[in-house]
């Protein structure tokens, strides 16, 4: 689970630097909506490019889906599976 952790913390500070939410990132959990948080369209391709730099993956066009931007957990899992390929 630690990585999981530091993972989950990578991907908060990016939202946090791009993701433009009106709510402290720090405040949401893992499972948090990060629409219902307020997370735009934009925000969202933002959040995915950063994301993309930062762990030097790519995702596929399949990939690009309002759930798998959804929450915190939800982006490491999608990081995870690309990783995996």
């Amino acid at each position: 689970m630690k990585g999981e952790e530091a993972m989950n913390e990578r991907i908060r500070t990016i939202l946090g630097r791009v993701g433009r939410l009106p709510v402290p990132v720090k405040g949401l959990g893992d499972d948090s909506d990060l629409h219902a948080a307020g997370l735009t369209s934009f925000g969202t391709v933002e959040v995915m490019l950063s994301i993309e730099d930062e762990f030097g993956i790519e995702f596929p066009e399949e990939m690009i889906t309002r759930a798998r931007f959804s929450s915190i957990a939800a982006i490491g899992e999608a990081i995870r599976t690309i990783a995996a390929r």
